[in-house]
């Protein structure tokens, strides 16, 4: 079975981090449930929705898995991007060839950790400055390598099952799909 971790930090937007949980589960991929900071209960950015994760990010790099999620949200990206441990869990799953996931503001988090430079993504409108030395492509989804990225929160579904299509088979993201009249 694949696993997938998805880092949370408070501040987090609902849809960007409900959407991929939802779409791995009905795709039987396991999806773990990560908050950092010091607390398992993570809080939305709009303090709507207070998830429970599986665990706390530790020093550890979440070596078994296939692929890390990263949802924005204001402020939840700048936790996330302002986190040593985060930053090395995104470097060790970009270099070992792993699949990096960001929506919204969280590309930035690809900035911070020093990943794919030079590739090609895009992001939320109001962080396109931040990008520096990546080429910023106006799409709303970009696959470029093991880089997924999303421009923003209505764009959460079509983000995840671009997420479920690298790590399911076509007959079962097929059925999701369908299951979810997409």
């Amino acid at each position: 079975m694949k696993r997938v971790y998805i880092l949370l930090a408070d501040g987090f937007e609902c849809v960007e981090a409900l959407a991929p949980i939802d779409v791995m589960h009905r795709a039987g991929v396991e999806l773990v449930r990560v908050a950092v900071g010091e607390s398992l209960d993570v809080t939305s950015s709009h303090g709507l929705v207070t998830l429970r994760c599986d665990m706390v990010l530790g020093g550890e790099m979440l070596d078994d898995g296939d692929a890390l999620i990263l949802p924005g949200g204001n402020p939840g990206y700048l936790n996330l991007r302002s986190s040593d441990a985060v930053c090395r869990v995104v470097r060790h799953y970009y270099n070992s060839g792993r699949l990096v996931a960001a929506i919204c503001g969280a590309p930035t988090v690809l900035v911070a950790s020093g990943v794919g430079r030079g590739s090609r993504l895009t992001c939320h409108s109001t962080v396109i400055d931040e990008m520096g030395d990546y080429s910023y492509v106006g799409d709303g989804v970009v696959e470029d390598g093991n880089l997924i990225t999303a421009a923003g929160a209505g764009l959460s579904v079509e983000f995840a099952l671009a997420v479920a299509k690298r790590l399911v088979s076509a007959e079962t993201l097929s059925r999701v799909r369908r299951g979810m009249e997409v």
